[in-house]
């Protein structure tokens, strides 16, 4: 039997029981190692995380925990190669993609420890300023956000098993609040080495990171009302989670990404060299990870004039991609995470184009693999289809493939397109295209205000910043990630807004001197 993880829990490394569950290369199916969570001491656990990793943290000031940060993000870079080729293997990524999870999430951490420097010495944040409660002015009040004192618990999604760690990490660390990360099993490898390199630098405080492979069961139970939970999956599990017991009866704070049927926009009066910026992110949207990206794009609107020329647009760059085992320098794109994620997504290939509301324009089921065997590889080409009736159709607005597909589908006129998209019923990111020039910078402007509102983003995408937009898909941590409705209502990263979730919010109401006095242990942001 392969190595069996331990787990990080309690200061220690401790392996679960029985044989636990095994890790497999999606190319070749062969075992890497094996996680378990069964036998864990959970509710020993988030104590020591909560007790001793909190206390130990709230010790520190801001500035300190930023230090920590950058001395992570140092080591993490040293081992860059160890990541790539547990990723590699586990995970079946090219090494564009791997770059994306692994250099991702280091990045990550590098700029909230920079963000987290300026806060200097101090132990909590000022919300504003004072208000004055009395006619004289003496009696005042001053909003103040502190570190809660409970444990920041991560549920995390197969796709990103480095930046989904650090991107709630970086900031639940720099508030002060201790982490307990569970990954999701199939590609736990990663999670479980980066944090046992970080546990080995000593750079953390005991209790302050926790990691737990396999089973998630058991781990809700642990929650207290000064606890927070970050998931991300599936809107069936996030339905779970919501109506949890524990998680209701001690109203747990809760961030939720859930599915998210992304849409991009091409603008009705688009230049030659929009629309061809467009074709190119649709495809690389479609490909990159797979298509197993939160923020792939699932449907894409065109102008119906432009629909035929657009679909053999993007059908033909498809028909260029190279898919098979990423260890082949010609691949260019790799595997779905195992068997199981690809027997899903050829099901959601299939139940999109069972009730005739959509056709296939381009079949990446047909596509030949490179050093792959179809019969065990989790290996799929992109698959493009076509909606010519999108105003009938409720699947394509409805049902989210997580791999390789997305829907083309034509709009009369931009009212009719901004209702198209709203039917996604909240969504992480959308992305218009169009120009700059003239009148048309104001029409994104006000096609991006529309967006807005079922958006968590709004990537707009002109020949002007053609070379330097960082990608419909790429979550930078500068900006918001999250959506409403059916994408979770959820918010991370965004600067230093994300402290936000780590923080209780709290009303001082005193002497103005008091207030004022505030100002030598917190900062104003």
């Amino acid at each position: 039997m392969t190595e069996l993880l331990p787990n990080f829990v309690h200061g220690a490394w401790v392996a679960g029981t029985g044989d636990g569950t095994p890790l497999t290369d999606p190319v070749t199916g062969a075992e890497l190692v094996r996680v378990s969570s069964a036998g864990l001491d959970l509710p020993r656990a988030f104590a020591f995380a909560r007790e001793q990793g909190g206390a130990a943290l709230r010790a520190l000031s801001y500035g300190q925990r930023a230090e920590a940060l950058a001395a992570i993000a140092k080591r993490l870079q040293a081992n860059r190669d160890a990541y790539h080729a547990i990723a590699l293997a586990n995970s079946g990524t090219t090494a564009s993609d791997t770059a994306i999870d692994v250099d991702g999430g280091i990045y990550t951490l590098g700029q909230y420890a920079r963000w987290g420097a300026k806060l200097g010495d101090a132990k909590a944040l000022l919300d504003g300023g004072p208000a004055t409660m009395s006619k004289d002015g003496v009696f005042q009040s001053q909003h103040l956000l502190v570190p809660t004192r409970g444990v920041a618990l991560f549920i995390n999604a197969f796709n990103f098993p480095s930046w989904g760690l650090w991107e709630k990490a970086a900031p639940a660390l720099l508030a002060g609040v201790p982490v307990i990360v569970k990954p999701a099993t199939a590609t736990a490898w990663l999670t479980q080495r980066m944090v046992a390199d970080v546990v080995a630098s000593g750079l953390l405080p005991e209790g302050a990171l926790s990691v737990i492979c396999g089973s998630s069961a058991g781990l809700l139970d642990q929650l207290q009302p000064f606890d927070v939970l970050s998931f991300t999956g599936s809107a069936q599990t996030a339905e779970m989670i919501r109506s949890h017991p524990v998680v209701v009866q001690n109203a747990v704070r809760l961030n939720i990404e859930a599915d998210s049927l992304n849409a991009a926009l091409l603008m009705p009066a688009a230049s030659a060299e929009a629309q061809a910026l467009f074709v190119r992110e649709v495809v690389r949207e479609m490909t990159i990870k797979s298509g197993q990206k939160c923020t792939a794009i699932r449907r894409a609107l065109v102008p119906q004039a432009v629909y035929d020329q657009v679909g053999a647009a993007i059908a033909a760059k498809l028909a260029g991609v190279t898919v098979g085992n990423p260890r082949e320098t010609s691949v260019r794109m790799g595997a779905l995470v195992n068997r199981e994620q690809f027997d899903s997504v050829l099901a959601g290939i299939e139940r999109l184009t069972s009730q005739a509301q959509v056709r296939v324009l381009f079949d990446g089921r047909a596509q030949p693999l490179v050093d792959a065997d179809p019969a065990v590889a989790a290996c799929l080409g992109p698959t493009l289809l076509a909606c010519d009736d999108p105003d009938a159709a409720n699947l394509v607005h409805r049902v989210e493939v997580f791999g390789p597909v997305a829907t083309l589908m034509p709009y009369r006129d931009l009212a009719h397109a901004l209702a198209l998209v709203a039917r996604g019923e909240g969504s992480l990111v959308c992305s218009l295209y169009g120009d700059t020039d003239g009148e048309h910078a104001a029409a994104l402007a006000a096609c991006a205000t529309e967006l807005a509102a079922c958006h968590g983003r709004v990537h707009v995408i002109s020949p002007s910043v053609a070379t330097t937009q960082t990608g419909h898909g790429n979550v930078m941590p500068q900006s918001l990630h999250g959506g409403p409705g059916r994408a979770g209502g959820g918010e991370e990263l965004g600067g230093l807004r994300a402290l936000g979730f780590y923080h209780r919010r709290a009303a001082i109401q005193a002497d103005a001197a008091v207030v004022q006095a505030l100002g030598a242990v917190a900062l104003s942001v």
